[in-house]
């Protein structure tokens, strides 16, 4: 199966980003929102994530070594080998997100990895035709326009098209953005998510 086209580090990194901001501020209740990022994850490492609340996940570590994701479709598991292939292929280095109990590892069906100086994005090879990665990882490369049909469907309210952009472009956090993508949220609720994320505020 051909890798689904994930951007560079740095980009994805800033794309997690985004959706994470995006999700906090229309979704202030932290259990509906589908993305999340936590900038201090441990020491030198930064981790992303998405939860659908049906049983499909993926996470994300970045840490100086480069960035690795794993993802599980949970209606697509039938490789009983995959957790064992994903500790064999993924190399060494990487050894903090392949021991990390919280990534569930045991559960997988696709898996990615980079090294900062590598020039493209690694998959772990399984025996399924249909991993769910193709449709799972959608987002982190559909842009602004994606992301707000996404959202607008999801949490059901208009979403501010130029709002989103402007998130997207890392554009300096402020409350009129805030309050152009959630007329009801709370200012300062948000101001604290986004110091969590590592997304930047205006003073």
């Amino acid at each position: 199966m051909k890798p689904i086209c994930l951007p560079s580090i740095p980009e994805l990194r800033a794309v997690a980003q985004s959706l994470a901001m995006l999700d906090a501020i229309l979704c202030p209740e932290w259990q509906y929102r589908y993305f999340s990022f936590n900038c201090a994850w441990a020491p030198g490492m930064e981790m992303a994530s998405m939860r659908n609340g049906s049983g499909d996940a993926w996470f994300l570590l970045f840490d100086s070594v480069g960035a690795a994701l794993k993802g599980f479709a949970h209606e697509l598991a039938g490789d009983n080998t995959f957790s064992a292939r994903l500790q064999v292929q993924v190399p060494c280095g990487f050894s903090a997100f392949l021991n990390e109990p919280a990534f569930s590892m045991q559960d997988a069906t696709f898996c990615y990895w980079r090294k900062t100086d590598d020039a493209t994005w690694n998959k772990v090879q399984g025996s399924l035709q249909d991993d769910g990665s193709d449709d799972m990882l959608s987002l982190l490369g559909s842009g602004p326009s994606g992301y707000q049909a996404w959202a607008e469907s999801y949490f059901e309210v208009p979403v501010d098209h130029q709002a989103v952009c402007a998130v997207f472009g890392h554009v300096p956090m402020s409350e009129t953005m805030i309050l152009a993508l959630n007329p009801d949220a709370e200012v300062d609720v948000a101001r604290r998510e986004a110091a969590e994320i590592g997304y930047p505020l205006l003073p």
